[in-house]
């Protein structure tokens, strides 16, 4: 056996230090048996702990599971199969590395969570995986600490209801989900689980990219969604930090770019939110000095840029671009609307001037609410918003008001040229 100290390939400088297995040994002990037909249990239970097993190219069955200190490493040409049985590979403990693994043909059990991996414990690093064909991609049950990267991930491609999450996380915190291609699912879901980070993933054709339950403190930042039905949905999950995303194209009747029940103190800033059904949607938190904070961001081409149900506690937008929204910012429910605070916003529709220079609009940009205000009450009343007679109505209202109108928002300081999208900042 050869001595292995800790290099690239070990993600714990100087914690462990790891035996490193020959295939050639391997195979010497398992020659009169094809690769195909060999269990992926025998080879890690044949493993110490500590060690760094390679496994030679081929398909193993499973489902199997790691309960050990241990690198798996199948080099980009492993194939572990589940043979339609359960989850396919499970990891408990501390520090398992599993990397360069296809794991596909899980069960299809939903109740016990059928998919592709199954964490446990703490520390562990998967990365540059392949799953797919599978219910649940990776799920992640009392897991703290881990590092999930780069790993390309599939469900099965049945109706989105019928699919399993992506990546599920359960009770865990402290899990890095970085640089991850999540494909063709149902959700990517977070379920009491506060101080997650997800960077730089790509989720598309899915329902929801992702979606926070009870889950503070979460960190969103540089991730593609696109073409799900709804981009980031957050249930009661305060102080999460949503930035320098590119949402696009969440068309769903009810879907949105980003989407806020219940959820307080937290920051979007930065995001391209981009032919949606709803750009955002949030409600008010109900403390009203928790605020949510939209700065920076790119509205353009949604159905609705903003959507404000319910004025208690307000919000703060500045220094967001709309651009070619159907209706820019609708704002409903009790209270008053200008607990909302907006400040040097560039909106397409203004009409004002900047005699002075100074890139802002000499005169406030104000939205009321004229013939606007039966949509506003009545949803329903939108398949007839931009029909003649409500044209017509507007019209008139605008010439010779006959009621007078209500003061939705008010941007004192309207900036005249688009805003920039505030440059990639280090990622936490």
């Amino acid at each position: 056996m050869i001595e292995v100290h800790v290099t690239a390939e070990n993600p714990w400088p100087n914690r462990v230090m790891l035996r490193d297995f020959s295939a050639t040994l391997f195979l010497m002990l398992a020659c009169a048996v094809a690769l195909a037909a060999q269990p992926l249990q025998a080879w890690i239970d044949a493993a110490p702990a500590g060690s760094v097993l390679r496994l030679p190219p081929g398909t193993y069955s499973g489902p199997a599971s790691i309960a050990k200190p241990m690198v798996v490493d199948g080099g980009g040409r492993v194939t572990v199969d589940g043979g339609g049985h359960g989850t396919v590979l499970t990891i408990r403990g501390e520090r398992v590395v599993l990397r360069g693994l296809t794991l596909t043909n899980s069960g299809g059990s939903h109740d016990s969570l059928d998919g592709g991996l199954m964490i446990e414990g703490r520390d562990h690093v998967v990365e540059n995986n392949v799953i797919e064909n599978v219910l649940f991609g990776i799920s992640l049950h009392r897991a703290n600490d881990n590092l999930i990267r780069n790993n390309r991930i599939r469900s099965r491609p049945v109706d989105s209801a019928d699919r399993g999450d992506g990546i599920r996380i359960w009770y865990s915190t402290g899990n890095r989900i970085e640089g991850n291609d999540i494909a063709v699912i149902r959700d990517l879901t977070v379920s009491n689980a506060p101080r997650n980070r997800f960077i730089g993933n790509t989720v598309r054709d899915s329902r929801r990219a992702l979606n926070l339950l009870f889950s503070h403190r979460t960190v969103i930042a540089g991730n593609v969604f696109d073409h799900n039905s709804t981009g980031v949905v957050a249930l009661n999950s305060d102080g999460l930090i949503i930035r320098d995303n590119r949402i696009l194209h969440a068309m769903d009747a009810s879907g949105a770019g980003v989407a806020l029940k219940e959820t307080a103190a937290a920051l979007v800033q930065g995001n391209e939110i981009i032919h949606c059904a709803h750009g955002i949607m949030a409600d008010s938190p109900s403390n009203p000095l928790s605020r949510i904070v939209l700065v920076d961001n790119v509205i353009a081409h949604n159905v609705t840029g903003i959507y404000i149900y319910g004025v208690k506690g307000g919000h703060l937008a500045i220094g967001n671009t709309f651009r070619s929204n159907l209706w820019p910012v609708t704002i409903i429910g009790d209270g008053d609307p200008l607990n909302d605070f907006w400040f040097a916003n560039h909106w397409d529709d203004y009409q004002g001037f900047d005699r002075d220079g100074d890139g802002f609009g000499d005169t406030p940009h104000e939205l009321y609410a004229w013939a606007d205000r039966l949509w506003m009450e009545f949803p329903a009343a939108k398949f007839f918003r931009n029909s003649p007679v409500l044209e017509l109505l507007d019209f008139l209202e605008r010439l010779a008001p006959f009621s007078t109108p209500s003061l939705i928002l008010q941007d004192r300081n309207p900036r005249m040229a688009p805003s920039v999208p505030a440059t990639k900042a280090v990622i936490p």
